[in-house]
């Protein structure tokens, strides 16, 4: 730790809580710890942010999905399976993502974003209650399908994916927020482990900064976690809207070239 100095880490430790926090309840802390770590080493390269990022959401994802599983108990039917294809397609995108500037993912990402966002307001009562769309075998391919799919973006670049698979899981397949959180934290694990095995023997992990977010990211996983079982679906859903809001002005700014 000699040489990063106290504000820097205390920058990365508060970042880690914030994105651990973010991403129990709704998905999308990689949308605050990325620019941290941009900003706190602002020489780093793309690989090298992406991995730390990566090494320390996983150890958030892991509390956040004991806790979830714990108290709310997710059919794993549908997110093993789903989990499984995460994992191959984030080994995929990471692979992919060693030569891609991050840059250029941005403007997909916001109107990713909008879409998302606007589709969430304009239905007000979706993800309160668990109303599945589909059954049986199609409810297990579509779930795969859409692990797969996010999973190759998370290993390519990664901010927001927590929130898209936990959209995926309420607009598309009819899960409460509740829920579908709970599923969302297990698929993110696995896309954070599939990232984490091209990273890791690339040797692009910083790892002294990896350390000290992981352990703020574990805090605030927990910390997440027991907020949004212990406050329920329509808590997850305000806090949702609020996420995607802030991240829409960040990344819009950015697109926009309003700030850096």
């Amino acid at each position: 730790m000699a040489d990063l100095d106290l504000t820097t880490i205390l920058l990365m430790a508060l970042a880690g809580f914030g994105a651990g926090w973010i991403d129990a309840v709704v998905g999308g802390g990689g949308l605050v710890q990325l620019p941290a770590l941009l900003l706190g080493f602002p020489g780093a390269s793309p690989a090298q942010l992406l991995a730390t990022n990566k090494i320390a959401s996983i150890f958030g994802t892991t509390t956040s999905s004991i806790t979830y599983w714990r108290r709310v108990r997710p059919d794993l039917r549908t997110a093993l399976p789903m989990a499984a294809v995460a994992y191959v397609g984030a080994v995929g995108g990471a692979l992919i993502g060693l030569h891609i500037p991050k840059t250029a993912f941005n403007p997909i990402i916001l109107v990713m974003l909008v879409v998302v966002g606007a589709y969430t307001v304009a239905k007000p009562s979706l993800g309160h209650e668990t109303a599945l769309r589909f059954d049986g075998h199609r409810h297990t391919v579509i779930a795969m399908i859409t692990g797969f799919v996010i999973g190759v973006y998370d290993g390519a670049l990664g901010p927001g994916t927590g929130s898209f698979l936990v959209f995926a899981l309420v607009g598309l397949m009819g899960y409460a927020f509740l829920e579908a959180s709970a599923k969302a934290k297990i698929a993110n694990f696995a896309t954070n482990l599939g990232a984490l095995t091209v990273f890791i023997p690339g040797g692009h992990v910083m790892w002294k900064i990896g350390a000290v977010m992981a352990v703020a990211n574990i805090a605030g996983g927990y910390v997440g976690a027991r907020t949004a079982v212990a406050r329920g679906s329509r808590f997850v859903r305000v806090v949702f809207v609020v996420v995607l809001v802030a991240f829409i002005i960040r990344i819009g700014g950015s697109v926009l070239g309003f700030w850096s």
